[in-house]
């Protein structure tokens, strides 16, 4: 073969590369999804699972319950080993991550019991704040933070809502509640709809048609669906699934929750915009009695102050920031994604409302180590609990105090208050300087709910089996030793209480 010939073909394959090049810069450049990802603020959502038990999920050493869309998310952003929310049941803690504010600083301490005010008209969410700079927000699923006008989702930062005002209901269209103006009806705003199928499978597709119908500007989505909350309903082919496993409803409704987390992930990557979407996942708080949960190795449950009931499984999924496959030992808190959101979308914190977050993203980056908080507190009524450092303090009214060490003693069994008096003491300042931030809560749960908790931590107190976990048991015990034990509902409180 000539020379001359040779460099013909040398010249004629750079021409076609050089061609080949061209045709693909001009079809990038065409696509305005190329650019998207780099031209606009990070999008923000929030999938917030109700009563998951901290130890069923892949990524938190699960084996039984099969979660892999989650856990690939998991796997590709940052674990935090040491999260928590900041209330040990539903409405609460709802209150404290949709502000980054202690609820317990507006009155919403105790769970709401039907007709409540919610959410005080002066508090910012985080969907009103990032709606102001730009953002379209949604919320779907279980909203639990009032029914009455100004509560409601459309009037706290929401341009769309899909969901149920209450804090629960059937997975199945047609039960009771389906009949307009109910709150546990299906609403999109706030009109009365309906739905095919299965709720966790219609939210997740719900939220995967608002993905594609706003992918041109930065959006926040609260994605709160009630799984695995009861009633215990799942559907037919995801129990033929889990056949013969010993929590097979449970397993079957973790299963349809990781699938509408699958389909949402599966619309960010068809917009090109899950490298620039900030995902956090997380439970609303640990997981219940009722519910086939597990919560292992932690000691407690959802509504009680031991660390099943507020330590949660946690992470945060952000390939533009989050370096693959990180774990986060710090001591991390709900009431830091807002500070999080913000502070990624550049909006200032107000400062006559400060947060009581910490932003995140300097410890997504590892710019930032150790713990966010120096310590956290919490407070329901009777129950008041606080962690500095690795000390943990327990306080229950008519019932006493615990100290526990949980470097090394996370089953929280050996108190040490007696051979720690400084810590105790210490860490008592610390919880009773917080409390005089607070204001008395605006309602009150039904004595018979704080009969049932100050019962369970009697045993949890003794480290024994509990006993007494619903008002159903405690009506059982009536005349019993255990019955004359309880203490006495104060009057201001039961004037307080709902249902009364």
């Amino acid at each position: 073969m000539s020379k001359l010939s040779l460099n013909t073909k040398c010249v004629s394959a750079m021409k076609i590369s050089m061609i080949c090049l061209i045709i693909s810069w001009l079809t990038t450049s065409c696509d305005p999804k190329s650019d998207r990802s780099a031209s606009q603020k990070p999008n923000v959502i929030i999938l917030l699972a109700d009563d998951a038990g901290y130890a069923d999920f892949g990524f938190n050493g699960s084996e039984d319950i099969k979660t892999p869309n989650l856990d690939k998310l998991a796997g590709d952003g940052i674990v935090f080993t040491d999260a928590h929310v900041s209330a040990s049941v539903c409405g609460p803690s709802r209150a404290g991550l949709i502000t980054g504010r202690y609820q317990q600083r507006f009155g919403f301490e105790c769970n709401p019991i039907n007709d409540f005010s919610g959410l005080p008209a002066n508090e910012l969410t985080i969907a009103s704040q990032l709606k102001q700079a730009g953002y379209t927000t949604a919320a779907f699923g279980k909203w639990h933070l009032g029914d009455e006008e100004d509560a409601k989702p459309n009037q706290r930062g929401f341009d769309y809502y899909w969901g149920f005002l209450s804090g629960g209901r059937s997975y199945f269209p047609g039960s009771n509640g389906d009949r307009p103006g109910h709150i546990q009806s299906i609403r999109e705003n706030d009109e009365y709809t309906t739905f095919e199928g299965y709720l966790t499978d219609a939210l997740g597709e719900k939220a995967a048609e608002f993905i594609a119908q706003n992918s041109e500007k930065p959006f926040f989505i609260y994605w709160a669906p009630n799984a695995p909350h009861t009633p215990m309903e799942a559907k037919e082919e995801d129990l033929a699934k889990f056949e013969g496993h010993p929590r097979q409803t449970y397993a079957a409704m973790m299963w349809a929750l990781d699938r509408a987390v699958g389909r949402i992930t599966k619309e960010l990557e068809q917009q090109q915009l899950l490298d620039n979407t900030l995902i956090f996942f997380l439970s609303d708080n640990g997981g219940a009695h009722n519910n086939q949960s597990s919560n292992l190795p932690l000691k407690g449950f959802k509504g009680n102050k031991y660390e099943g009931g507020h330590r949660v499984a946690f992470f945060a999924h952000w390939p533009e920031k989050i370096k693959q496959g990180s774990r986060f030992g710090g001591l991390t808190s709900s009431l830091d994604i807002g500070a999080t959101a913000l502070d990624m979308a550049g909006i200032s914190m107000d400062s006559e409302r400060s947060l009581d977050g910490t932003s995140l993203v300097p410890f997504f980056s590892g710019e930032q180590t150790g713990n966010p908080h120096s310590q956290l507190f919490w407070r329901k009524d009777r129950m008041a609990a606080a962690r500095i450092g690795s000390y943990k303090f327990i306080r229950i009214d008519s019932l006493g105090s615990r100290l526990y060490d949980l470097t090394n003693d996370l089953d929280e069994d050996e108190d040490l208050s007696v051979t720690h008096s400084d810590k105790l003491n210490a860490i008592t300042d610390s919880l009773e300087a917080w409390e005089k931030g607070l204001m008395d809560p605006t309602w009150y749960e039904p004595d018979d709910w704080n009969q049932v908790t100050w019962l369970i931590h009697q045993d949890l107190f003794n480290n024994q089996k509990v006993r007494i976990k619903s008002p159903k048991q405690l009506k059982q015990i009536k005349g019993t030793y255990l019955d004359k034990q309880l203490p006495e509902e104060s009057g201001e409180k039961a004037s307080k209480t709902l249902n009364e």
